[in-house]
């Protein structure tokens, strides 16, 4: 007879628990803190944000403003955005120190808009905030980016994210068009003018937008962090006839072209995964030029010559081009 009450003392202080922990579940677990949905890469103080190039209009980005929380937002929230030029000096400061030629610059004005304000409707925990930019004859010597925060205020119906990481978007905008992006180098080897062996390369070499057709890089192994970089800037246009028209915005470095420069386009299924295609440009050049920068008073002169390829893997299941790009 004890054992059968001892037993039904059991059961019942089970009900009671599982009824405890349902009822637990009903109720909010952690807060409903508003956050952009823009992770930070830490090594480089802020997120890159990828835009298909376009000189005639605007492009537009959607930025995702989410809610915490274990149980759905209830109430409309007006999510209030604004420029956040203070995080932005302080990422410049950490990341490059006195190197103010490398310091990330803030987009002008004109070339970006968005909403003040962007709403997360009751029983959503997402909105998208139309970014828009107009980026027309960007100079990406310079690192261009719009820093963002979400604006808090005791009259607001909401909290933003108190981890500074959530709460703020520091975004590095990239324009992209067909040829650009980050080159294999390996095969391009520098040389002393007048000499053949010994050659130096680098693993990659970055290429920016100029325009749709057009991209540059720097000239031979000159450093990207190079104080006088934008004296090495190689214009590369791709022709419709597979040659490439290769020009120097610095008359002084020298440039020289030897022989026709030419580029190839390629494109190949993955062999274990069908979704994602391989995109191959090709680029096969020679040139000389003049670094008059290094040493003061003193010109050397090199020889660039071989070819440099660039790939993008492209999930075809994703309809959105710049996400679809695996960068």
């Amino acid at each position: 007879m004890k054992n059968i009450a001892y037993k039904c003392l059991i059961a019942i202080s089970i009900m009671f628990i599982c009824n405890a922990c349902n009822d637990e579940w009903e109720d909010e677990q952690f807060e409903h803190y508003v956050s952009f949905k823009a992770p930070m890469d830490l090594s480089i103080g802020c997120t890159n944000i990828y835009l298909r190039y376009n000189p005639e209009g605007r492009v537009t980005y959607k930025l995702p403003v989410i809610v915490s929380g274990s149980t759905l937002n209830n109430q409309n929230l007006d999510v209030h955005i604004g420029i956040d030029l203070d995080t932005l000096q302080n990422i410049n400061r950490e990341h490059f120190n006195l190197r103010e030629d490398l310091y990330y610059r803030t987009l002008d004005k004109n070339q970006y808009d968005f909403p003040g304000t962007v709403q997360i409707p009751a029983g959503q925990d997402v909105a998208l905030l139309d970014l828009n930019f107009t980026l027309g004859k960007i100079d990406l010597v310079d690192k261009w980016v719009l820093p963002l925060t979400i604006l808090d205020d005791m009259s607001y119906n909401y909290q933003s994210n108190p981890r500074k990481n959530y709460r703020k978007a520091i975004l590095r905008i990239i324009p992209f068009n067909n040829y650009s992006g980050v080159y294999s180098a390996s095969t391009m080897n520098v040389y002393f003018k007048g000499t053949s062996s010994n050659p130096m390369t680098s693993n990659t070499r970055n290429s920016y937008v100029v325009d749709d057709k057009t991209i540059f890089f720097y000239a031979g192994v000159q450093d990207e962090d190079l104080l006088e970089r934008s004296t090495y800037k190689i214009l590369t246009r791709f022709n419709n006839d597979g040659t490439l028209t290769l020009t120097a915005e610095d008359p002084k470095i020298n440039l020289n072209v030897k022989g026709t420069p030419t580029y190839e386009l390629s494109e190949r299924v993955d062999d274990t995964l069908p979704y994602l295609m391989h995109y191959y440009v090709t680029v096969k050049m020679e040139y000389e030029f003049d670094d008059y920068t290094s040493v003061p008073g003193q010109i050397i002169s090199y020889t660039a010559q071989g070819t440099m390829t660039m790939e993008r893997k492209i999930n075809t299941q994703i309809p959105d081009e710049d996400q679809a790009i695996e960068w």
